[in-house]
């Protein structure tokens, strides 16, 4: 299902999530559970059970299904990049060539390949409009950024141009899904 279908399902009072033999319906209780472990992904089964209303058995089984469906993809730790001396981020608007003299050359093919070899980005979204591809760079500094423009990006062979915005201030960041 693409996130924004997903979204749309789960904004719903029931939601079936294809990718199983059979569809996986969403309850009130499963959205307390997948709201309290994107709260705290290392909340305990009984913490969980209370703010479900259920059992801690009850809690276990209903995670696992949720894992198993892949509702729950996976939990991680959540490291702010200024605490790892990434201090600057920037969004990179990113468009590539479309035509090349190689027919077996496919230029988005070779970036989609090259993007995820390129530590920086922690996130690439393929675009409608003007521009291909919306990056999300992390980097230490403006001299980390102008060695990451220069030497990777705008020397990739499928990228034609490139435009750069720089976060001054985050207003609102989270990783929760509106469940």
């Amino acid at each position: 299902m693409h996130s924004s279908a997903l979204v749309a399902c789960l904004a719903q009072e029931t939601c079936t999530i294809p990718g199983m033999e059979a569809a996986l319906e969403l309850d009130a209780i499963d959205r307390r559970i997948l709201r309290a472990l994107q709260q705290d992904g290392r909340v305990t089964y009984d913490a969980l059970a209370a703010e479900a209303g259920l059992s801690s058995s009850a809690v276990l089984r209903r995670v696992r299904r949720l894992e198993e469906a892949g509702v729950i993809a996976s939990y991680v730790a959540l490291v702010p990049p200024e605490r790892v001396g990434l201090g600057l981020t920037a969004y990179i608007n990113v468009r590539l060539e479309k035509q090349t003299d190689n027919p077996l050359r496919n230029p988005r093919d070779l970036f989609r390949a090259a993007v995820q070899t390129w530590p920086e980005v922690v996130e690439c979204a393929a675009l409608t409009g003007e521009m291909d591809y919306l990056l999300r760079v992390l980097v230490q500094d403006m001299q980390h950024y102008a060695r990451f423009i220069g030497d990777t990006l705008l020397m990739h062979p499928s990228v034609q141009d490139c435009k750069t915005s720089f976060v001054l201030e985050r207003l609102k960041n989270t990783t929760a899904v509106p469940v």
